[in-house]
């Protein structure tokens, strides 16, 4: 059974539609990521050399500070949970 005239260019229309949609849709979520990137990537910037500046010991590097300081809210974490006397 052969497909009507209407029935063909409904589907060429859908096919167009569905294409444009997707063009759009990539530019839109490759602009947000890119600026997610740029965004991101400034904040640990600003974050490293923050880190760098005020919370480094003398001849540690930046990411042996990070490690440290997040071992460190992990143990206060742990104490703040098993605190003698209270129930939790």
């Amino acid at each position: 059974m052969a497909k009507s005239k209407l029935v063909k260019a409904n589907e060429e229309i859908a096919e167009k539609v569905v294409g444009g949609y997707r063009k759009i849709e990539e530019s839109v979520v490759g602009g947000y990521k890119k600026v997610e990137r740029t965004v991101v990537g400034g904040y640990r910037k600003v974050e490293d050399a923050f880190v760098d500046r005020y919370l480094t010991r003398e001849g540690e590097s930046v990411e042996e500070a990070k490690a440290r300081l997040q071992a460190e809210q992990v143990r206060q974490a742990q104490e703040k949970a098993h605190v003698p006397g209270k129930e939790n």
